[in-house]
C-alpha cells in the first residue's frame, strides 16, 4: 500500500480548519482531477474524477465514507473504487500552533486485481504529489478566502 503525508501551517484557528475540512463540499473541488461528487448522506459520497494518462482520457468513480470525526482535530475517511479495483483511506489532522494551525493530510491507497502489478507502482509515484497538492490547496484556500 502506498502512503503519503504532507503538513503545512496555516495562520487560522483549529476551529476554522475543522469548519472547512469537516464539510466535503468545501474542499472536494480542490482534489486533483475532481469532476463532481454526489453527497449520499452525512458520511457517504460518490466522487467522479477525470484525467488524462498517456493520451487516454479516463473517468473513475469512488465511494468515500467518513469513518471517524473527532472535532476539531481529526477526520478520517475510507474510499473504494466503483469503476476500478482500488481502495484506501486518509485523514486530515489539525494541531494548534503558536502561529496558527498545523494541518496534515495523509492518504494511502492500493490497487487490487489483475492490474495491481502495474497500478501500484504508479500509485506510489503519484500519491505524494496528489497529497501535497491537495493539502497546499486547502491551506491556500483557508488563507485567502477564510472560512464561512
Amino acid at each position: 500500500m502506498a502512503q503519503a503525508s504532507h503538513s503545512v501551517t496555516v495562520p487560522v484557528s483549529v476551529n476554522q480548519v475543522w469548519d472547512f475540512v469537516s464539510k466535503i463540499e468545501k474542499w472536494a473541488t480542490l482534489v486533483p482531477a475532481y469532476k463532481e461528487h454526489e453527497q449520499i448522506d452525512e458520511n457517504k459520497s460518490v466522487w467522479t474524477f477525470e484525467g488524462n494518462m498517456k493520451g487516454l482520457k479516463k473517468t473513475v468513480q469512488i465511494e468515500l465514507n467518513i469513518v471517524e470525526s473527532s472535532e476539531p482535530n481529526n477526520i478520517k475517511f475510507e474510499f473504494k473504487g466503483i469503476t476500478e479495483n482500488f481502495s484506501g483511506s486518509g485523514q486530515f489532522q489539525a494541531e494548534a500552533q503558536s502561529d496558527g494551525t498545523k494541518m496534515t493530510g495523509t492518504v494511502e491507497a492500493t490497487a487490487g486485481g489483475i492490474a495491481a502489478v502495474a497500478l501500484n507502482p504508479m500509485i506510489k509515484m503519484v500519491l505524494p504529489k496528489v497529497t501535497t497538492r491537495l493539502t497546499e490547496k486547502i491551506a491556500r484556500t483557508l488563507q485567502s478566502v477564510g472560512v464561512n
